[in-house]
């Protein structure tokens, strides 16, 4: 008998059909879900699959599992995919190819084939419902990541062949998706092998060579109203989804690809990526994890053994297959034992592009009930395994490596921003200052206006107008989750107030924007930038932008004649990589010296593998001619400067941001480096 308390009698139907009453019961699932789950210790997705359990039509029979629920579904299982080829780490890829090469084609397919043995022969599956299940398990998904951040091991050679070994897993996982389903719809022909890899060199073609250009044509344009790029993002992920439905694919593949199209476009921290990240995990995610849950059928598990049966097959070959793997690749590629651990750890990880696959199994009759209900008990292990694994052996290679787990400010700077009102390019500064700072990090940027004193007496009507300008600003910035402290100042000298204003912040890095013209008294007394550079020994970045940062496609770093004996050069190389590595673009080396190999040798001494070409030039006007040539639109050129006055600096500097702005971009960044802390330099280098 069942109880009052759950007896469906308490609710009119109404409730069950009604679009309202649905939509908030799901929405109620969404908050309460991850929260009680992960007072568990359980991640977030866990607890709204477990949830839709409950009110689906296999448990409470609150809501039905109708058209609106499978539609946003659906649109969520896209929405997923993309967001995975979003976040790869190409970067990693690109560092060493042959690592995340080999540990990529290992660890996925030793548990491919262990997978297809025990799926076959204990399990008593078919050829192809074996081989799809067994690729669920054998790609993986960084449930972990946030951990080897946390102990700053993301540079080390291991973890980056497991970030880059992920475009092969998920690749060939999704090629076997799309080989199986063609398979379950039609049967195995030569003609159905050859469609298929025509169908993927389509898409893949289209997808990769439309969505790149257009995407930055379009923030090149209209990157003023950000809420039309998530539109323009979201219509190229489901026209590259369409696409592929058209070549007879699934569509997750279509996204994927889109995932990967844009993923040098839109660089992690920024507002873009915050405002897709949070749409993804407040909404179109949560109903596909809210999707499955309803298809889950907890009776399979009370009826039998069966479940219980795939579930412990499953996760003890992913599992042991995933060690053999990671200990085969550190013994290939002469990693130690701490590496091997942390290569398990983050490869064993499963969320919920497992059960993408899975779904798509179960919905063409591949998968019964027994697998889908097996795989949410594997990312319920996994997601304990994986962080309790990672987390041990991440502290024992920072603890090798002599790291620093707590970070410093040379990952997480202290930005200052200095914003003249009413100038057309804060933004363009904002997102700049975005790609330097950590995307992890706490320390706030500051953002700062300085206004001289009117004699007429409307200063404070001036300090409140430029109040309210950098609220406006401010926002922007919190749509990227990025914390924000602004400062308005009144003074006579704008250099002085911005000088302050770094000492009171305590800031490490002083941004600023380039205007390009000079009054009479400036010609006189100096820019306020100049005046800058004379009272700070903070490095300055001295920046002015022809195009959006994040459509960067190269960068182009300048070295002049004696700058690698300044005290701040390390930290200005530094700098210069991480840029290039959040941004995700090559660079190109222009050194005014006849021994290229020896600036080489000091690039690679200083932390984060970025690949570098080196090239000798003899002068600003070889310089200049050559970059006229080699530079395109969508290039920035950042040249590493000695102060007025310091060791490395020379007079024809001067004239350099006049040469930069008549490139084809428009764009450059001078960093003026640190004076008077050489020992500071020391922490940018290696660790052997």
């Amino acid at each position: 008998m069942t109880p009052p308390f759950l007896s469906l009698e308490m609710f009119p139907a109404p409730m069950l059909e009604d679009p309202v009453y649905v939509f908030t019961l799901a929405l109620a699932v969404f908050l309460l879900g991850p929260l009680l789950i992960k007072r568990l210790g359980q991640p977030g997705i866990v607890g709204i699959v477990l949830f839709g359990v409950v009110i689906g039509p296999n448990g409470t029979g609150l809501v039905e599992h109708g058209d609106a629920i499978e539609l946003l579904g659906t649109v969520g299982l896209v929405y997923l995919l993309f967001t995975v080829g979003l976040e790869l780490n190409l970067r990693g890829f690109q560092q060493a190819p042959q690592n995340a090469a080999i540990f990529g084609l290992t660890s996925f397919f030793i548990p491919l084939l262990a997978g297809i043995a025990v799926c076959t022969t204990l399990l008593g599956f078919d050829f192809w419902p074996a081989l799809l299940l067994s690729a669920v398990f054998a790609s993986h998904t960084l449930l972990a990541y946030p951990l080897v951040s946390q102990y700053d091991v993301t540079q080390n050679p291991a973890v980056t062949a497991v970030f880059g070994g992920i475009l092969f897993t998920d690749t060939i996982a999704l090629t076997i998706l799309a080989i199986v389903l063609g398979v379950a719809e039609g049967g195995l022909s030569a003609l159905l092998v050859v469609q298929i890899f025509l169908s993927l060199a389509i898409l893949f073609g289209v997808v990769w060579f439309v969505i790149p250009p257009v995407a930055r044509w379009f923030f090149h344009n209209l990157s003023d109203e950000s809420y039309f790029e998530f539109l323009f993002v979201l219509l190229g992920v489901f026209a590259a989804a369409s696409l592929a439905e058209v070549l007879g694919i699934d569509a997750i593949l279509g996204a994927f690809v889109a995932g990967l199209a844009f993923n040098r476009l839109i660089p992690s921290g920024g507002t873009l990526m915050n405002r897709i990240n949070f749409v993804g995990n407040a909404f179109f995610i949560p109903f596909f994890l809210l999707h499955v849950g309803m298809l889950v059928d907890v009776g399979v598990i009370l009826d039998g053994w069966r479940t219980l049966e795939v579930a412990v097959a499953i996760i003890g070959t992913m599992l042991i297959a995933k060690a053999i793997a990671a200990g085969l690749v550190s013994r290939i590629l002469g990693f130690g034992p701490n590496e091997t651990g942390v290569m398990f750890g983050l490869s064993s990880g499963q969320a919920a592009a497992a059960l993408a696959i899975t779904l798509l199994g179960f919905e063409v009759g591949l998968f019964g009930s027994d697998v889908l209900n097996a795989v949410v008990l594997m990312l319920l292990v996994t997601a304990i395994v994986s962080p309790w694994v990672t987390e041990r052996y991440s502290r024992r290679l920072a603890l090798a490596e002599d790291v620093d787990p707590t970070g410093d400010d040379s990952v997480d700077p202290r930005i200052l921003l200095p914003l003249v009102p009413g100038s057309e390019h804060q933004r363009d500064l904002l997102e700049f200052a975005f790609v330097l700072r950590d995307r992890y990090g706490t320390s706030p940027i500051h953002l700062l206006s300085v206004v001289r004193p009117d004699a007429s007496g409307k200063t404070e009507t001036q300090v409140a107008e430029v109040e309210s300008e950098l609220e406006d600003v401010a926002e922007f910035a919190y749509a990227a989750e990025t914390p924000i402290e602004t400062e308005t100042r009144v003074n006579h000298n704008v250099a002085s107030g911005i000088v302050r204003g770094a000492i009171e912040t305590r800031s490490d890095l002083v941004v600023l924007g380039w205007q390009g013209t000079q009054s009479f008294g400036q010609r006189i007394f100096g820019s306020t930038i100049d005046q800058v550079l004379d009272q700070t020994s903070l490095p300055v970045f001295v920046t002015h932008f022809g195009h959006p940062v994040n459509t960067t496609s190269h960068l182009h770093v300048v070295l002049p004649r004696g700058v690698d004996h300044h005290d701040g050069f390390y930290e200005g190389v530094y700098k210069t990589k991480r840029l290039a590595d959040v941004l995700g673009v090559p660079i190109t080396v222009y050194v005014f010296e006849a021994n290229v190999h020896q600036y080489q040798q000091l690039f690679d001494l200083v932390e984060i593998d970025v690949g570098a070409t080196f090239e000798s030039v003899a002068s600003l006007d070889e310089l200049q001619r050559r970059l006229s040539k080699t530079t395109g639109p969508d290039d920035l050129v950042v040249t590493l400067s000695a102060k007025p006055g310091t060791i490395g600096w020379q007079d024809e500097l001067e004239t350099l941001p006049n040469r930069l702005v008549e490139l084809p971009s428009r764009s450059f960044a001078v960093l003026y480096l640190r004076d008077d802390e050489p020992e500071r330099d020391t922490r940018f280098l290696r660790i052997d």
